[in-house]
């Protein structure tokens, strides 16, 4: 009887261990996932305050995080509950947990006020200079205007802004690293220490806040460092059977879903259709390589490819190399990575523009034909209206 009773025993104590860690990495998770925070807000963190936990009513009631035990249970267990320095800090639209409790224990400067946002974009930043309204604790516009890659830089007079500004960039997905490090040197708030850019594709296209006095070249760092962290987990994550032998392949792979659509929902069908025509030795053929062969990132092509260009022999060039190119060709976001590493299960080995900003898949080249001729007469019809 005993025997049986300690065979129960370690069963239960045995179950009682998976369900705990699963319960482990659920709260690890949510508490470094996106948080439910729609815009940006000022949080008062009030003097005296001793840890964390005192903060807990006033994030769930912003709405700034979805769980007041992860919230509080990470902050114990990352060991910083006790860290909390007082004063208003900025909170970042769907800051998860995680962040909020770095902010409120970094402290540094009063963080809300006047803040300055570089949007940085294919061919051009356009900057939004936003202040706190205190009346509703939000973020309003008060100035936005566009710099072109080849216009002098942004000045610190320019933005209005002042000592208690803050600033943040925010990382066009599908920019090239030369794009990039062109629009950094651009923002005269920071230092230019930096006249190469980094390999294409290892920036990591997001949010980053920096100060006055930066150098581009420590933003750099984090980009690559961020996208290192993005790659390195989802080639982890990866499923079987992809024609991709290596991280760095599928980061090549995930630029071309990048530039090739801007439709959530559809990266994971593009990758589909990729990873068909490398399963079955066909050329990928998709334009955007073409362009990179030709400009190597280096700005905007402005035009449209000519049958030359389409038939000329580069390294990048899909409709002539038999397989990848050699590098990226632009910067692959968090949910291209993903979906190159974790595609849908189609048939599709053909896709073309349907119109809508989406595409239309087929499975074999008469379907294929039938689309092209939709979207050659959508195409016929702008231009007799334009």
């Amino acid at each position: 009887m005993w025997r049986h009773i300690a065979s129960n025993a370690l069963t239960f104590l045995i179950v009682g261990l998976f369900l705990l860690a699963g319960i482990v990495a659920w709260g690890t998770r949510e508490y470094r996932a996106e948080g439910p925070l729609e815009a940006a807000i000022c949080l008062e963190v009030p003097e005296g305050a001793a840890n964390t936990d005192v903060l807990t009513d006033t994030l769930l009631e912003k709405g700034a995080i979805s769980s007041a035990f992860v919230y509080e249970t990470g902050a114990r267990y990352s060991e910083k509950s006790g860290d909390i320095k007082f004063g208003r800090f900025r909170v970042p639209e769907a800051a998860s947990m995680e962040e909020i409790v770095d902010i409120i224990t970094r402290g540094g400067r009063n963080t809300c006020g006047t803040e300055v946002i570089y949007r940085v974009g294919i061919n051009r930043t356009v900057v939004d200079v936003r202040e706190l309204d205190p009346a509703t604790n939000q973020f309003v516009e008060l100035e936005t205007f566009v710099v072109a890659e080849d216009e002098p830089p942004v000045t610190y007079q320019e933005v209005k802004a002042d000592g208690s500004a803050t600033f943040r960039l925010v990382i066009a997905e599908g920019a090239t690293s030369w794009q990039i490090t062109n629009a950094l040197g651009q923002i005269d708030v920071l230092s230019a220490d930096v006249t190469d850019p980094p390999a294409e594709g290892t920036l990591a296209p997001r949010d980053y806040e920096f100060s006055e006095g930066d150098t581009v070249s420590s933003i750099l760092a984090r980009m690559q460092a961020t996208q290192e962290a993005i790659l390195t987990e989802a080639w982890q994550n990866r499923v079987d059977g992809l024609p991709i032998e290596t991280p760095e392949e599928a980061l090549i792979l995930a630029s071309i879903i990048e530039k090739e659509t801007s439709v959530p929902d559809e990266r994971r069908q593009v990758a589909s259709v990729f990873v068909n025509r490398l399963n079955r030795g066909m050329r990928l053929q998709t334009d955007p390589t073409v362009i990179y062969g030709i400009t190597r990132g280096e700005g905007v092509l402005g035009r449209g490819l000519r049958q030359s260009e389409l038939r000329g022999e580069t390294l990048w060039n899909t409709y002539v190399i038999p397989a990848l190119p050699p590098t990226p060709i632009a910067n692959p976001g968090k949910a291209a990575i993903e979906a190159a590493l974790n595609p849908d299960t189609t048939e599709y080995i053909f896709f073309v523009a349907d119109g809508t900003g989406g595409h239309a898949f087929a499975t074999n080249l008469e379907d294929h034909n039938r689309n092209v001729a939709v979207w050659r007469q959508i195409e016929a019809e702008r231009d007799s209206d334009g």
